[in-house]
């Protein structure tokens, strides 16, 4: 079977890729394991982050590095057994994050943060999937009077960036989210982002625009893929797929391949989890809200209020521990009425991370034909559209709407 791109990954990321690549013209045979967005994808926060033009940041506070040193906090939790893996990473992460550089990876992440909402509306209005998209937002709760200040500071800095937002004193907050349990000094509405009532949902609506729009859908291993004369192959149920252009899309599995063609990177995982729980009585959750103290979401989602978790630091293959859950639902019930689980067992995802905070996407330096588009840490689903435009633009020879240096392999 013969095709002219092989897309490695069917998350929200290789899904996005795909259908920018079908726009272009392109056949496009999309290559997993498993079904689509059913790993990565599957869990998060539902939130396509307009509004996040600064990514996440190693602290850099002695008292925070401290507390969190001390691995008992709800929005951090290490595996000692990791730590010989991921120091470097830390260490490199902790490099970026100092202001000049972060500011660097500001300016990298706003023209994909810039776009990001209106390359989505593209794709959800030729998917059908308008039912899945809710524009309230999301709310940032604060119980210290300080952090308040200084996020209406940034809050402050960001509107020139034509973002909107509404800060909340306790009062306007209780009238917006009657049903919580706690009184907090205030709170910042973030008004510009998307949500998604059902992420794993959106996947499967790309997924079905792809087949309906010709693409191939096959399972196979991604371990397989070679290069030959003719290109790249890999292996599928269906026998060998050859194409002239390969993208590793594997989320994060996306490391192991590359490095087996010879691109080592300096990535880790930040593992998550979440469950969905049963409001109590006739308690409602009307928006996404984030704790700050305690680094954990409740999003209203199609099956019920989501709980997501802050980050778990472990290797990638590692046993679930549900550690953060268990550390995190206790805050999450004395903030909302939450009554009963509602899912079998908790779910639990693995982020891929770049230590300088931006995606990996562009060529590989030394392979013709083969393409990156992962690393893309908490912003995968928000990147998912906007990253498959400047990567399809990128293989089929377009100026790029963004320049694609700060994403190239080749920083490393």
């Amino acid at each position: 079977m013969k095709t002219d791109v092989i897309v490695l990954g069917a998350g929200i990321i290789g899904l996005g890729a795909a259908l920018n690549l079908q726009a272009k013209g392109r056949s496009v045979t999309l290559v997993d394991r498993g079904e689509p967005g059913r790993e990565t994808s599957f869990g998060n926060a539902g939130i396509i982050e307009r509004a996040s033009i600064y990514p996440y940041a190693f602290p850099r506070a002695v008292g925070d590095l401290f507390r969190y040193a001390l691995n008992g906090t709800p929005e951090a939790y290490y595996h000692l057994s990791a730590l010989p893996r991921v120091a470097n990473f830390l260490a490199r992460y902790w490099w970026h994050s100092a202001p000049s550089r972060h500011a660097i990876a500001r300016d990298g992440a706003l023209p994909l943060i810039e776009n990001s909402l209106s390359e989505h509306e593209v794709l959800i209005k030729e998917a059908g999937a308008h039912n899945l998209l809710k524009r309230l937002g999301w709310i940032k709760l604060f119980r210290n009077d300080a952090k308040f200040r200084e996020a209406i500071d940034d809050v402050d800095e960001l509107r020139a960036h034509g973002l909107t937002f509404e800060v909340l004193d306790a009062d306007a907050l209780a009238a917006r989210e009657p049903d919580l349990k706690e009184r907090f000094i205030g709170a910042i509405h973030y008004k510009d982002p998307a949500n998604i009532s059902d992420p794993g949902a959106l996947s499967q609506a790309y997924a079905d625009l792809f087949a309906r729009k010709g693409g191939v859908f096959l399972h196979g291993d991604a371990r397989s893929l070679s290069e030959g004369p003719e290109g790249w192959t890999v292996q599928t149920e269906k026998g060998p797929v050859t194409a002239p252009d390969v993208v590793i899309a594997l989320g994060p599995w996306g490391q192991d391949l590359a490095e087996a063609f010879g691109y080592p990177l300096p990535m880790a995982v930040k593992r998550g989890y979440h469950m969905h729980y049963k409001p109590a009585g006739h308690a409602v959750l009307h928006h996404t809200l984030l704790d700050t103290d305690n680094g954990y979401v409740l999003a209203p989602m199609d099956k019920g209020v989501r709980l997501t978790t802050g980050a778990e630091f472990a290797l990638r293959d590692a046993p679930s521990t549900n550690v953060p859950l268990s550390r995190t639902e206790p805050h999450a019930k004395n903030l909302f009425p939450l009554a009963e689980r509602l899912d079998e067992k908790p779910w639990m995802g693995s982020r891929p991370c770049t230590p300088d905070m931006l995606p990996i996407i562009g060529p590989a330096p030394r392979h013709k034909g083969l393409w990156f588009n992962f690393g893309h840490a908490h912003h995968g689903l928000t990147h998912a559209a906007v990253c498959g435009r400047l990567l399809a633009e990128m293989m089929t020879g377009e100026t790029p709407f963004a320049d694609p240096k700060p994403y190239a392999v080749t920083r490393f």
